[in-house]
């Protein structure tokens, strides 16, 4: 039987007991960020480089006075990238910026109408920023041949999206999402399209390793209390996993068997 109080997700070595990753991004202030993210549990946070200050303007704001590095792990991201060379520029700015941090978020992006991943580009950059020397948490299409592709070239984690970034649309497609799992070495987590506390808890079901999100939480009309249900879906939807679901059936099956009964 499985411990879920010693049940750890392992990222590039280190074990964490939260499996729920959370962004930054679209809080009406810092304040709002920081009592969201404390709320949910996470202990990795993501930071989308190019959009936020994490020290390089020195006249404004920096967001690590909310989400201290010695309370959680920075994840740093690259969102805003449509090219596998402004990709690899934003990773190395951040661990410049950060005394030498090497976990980091690939993503880099085909349009900004869909923001679907631009996959060539994604592999390319991987590539390089793993021969120098990244950690590199990977975000792709639900591809169970591409997810395999980027575990094999080194990538510390897979993160296929669940539906388009920031639409809220839940799991699109679970068939493809259990595949990945189902061949995978490394930590899958689902990156983007959640939408509420279920979608979490589905993803959790189909064995995912963790979710990432951030507009579910932060567009929600509570951004508090939905960072909370979705610190409790994580666990949740975790733990039905490992107990395992009962099996579907065409008909009925009664709850109280007659076998054995006497009337």
């Amino acid at each position: 039987m499985a411990n879920t109080k010693t049940d750890t997700i392992s990222i590039a070595g280190i074990a964490y007991s939260s499996r729920l990753l959370v962004g930054t991004g679209k809080y009406k202030d810092l304040e709002e960020t920081k009592n969201a993210i404390e709320a949910s549990g996470a202990q990795i946070v993501t930071v989308a480089i190019r959009r936020s200050n994490i020290g390089q303007n020195k006249d404004e704001p920096n967001l690590l006075d909310v989400i201290s590095p010695d309370k959680y792990t920075i994840l740093p991201n690259t969102a805003g990238c449509y090219d596998a060379e402004s990709a690899i520029r934003t990773c190395r700015l951040a661990r410049e910026l950060m005394d030498g941090h090497d976990l980091v978020k690939l993503e880099v992006l085909g349009d900004e109408k869909t923001l679907f991943p631009d996959i060539p580009q994604t592999l390319d950059a991987a590539i390089q920023l793993v021969k120098d020397g990244f950690k590199v948490m990977v975000y792709t299409s639900d591809d169970p041949i591409m997810a395999k592709r980027f575990e094999d070239i080194g990538c510390v984690a897979v993160m296929p999206l669940a539906a388009p970034i920031g639409s809220g649309l839940g799991i699109r497609n679970p068939y493809n999402i259990r595949t990945i799992v189902e061949n995978a070495s490394v930590p899958i987590l689902v990156d983007a399209g959640v939408g509420t506390a279920s979608d979490a808890a589905i993803a959790m079901e189909l064995g995912c390793d963790g979710v990432l999100m951030n507009t579910a939480i932060a567009e929600a009309r509570n951004p508090v209390l939905m960072a909370s249900a979705m610190k409790k879906a994580i666990e949740a939807g975790r733990e039905a996993y490992l107990a395992g679901r009962m099996p579907r059936r065409a008909y009925a099956s009664a709850s109280s068997p007659i076998d054995g009964h006497f009337f």
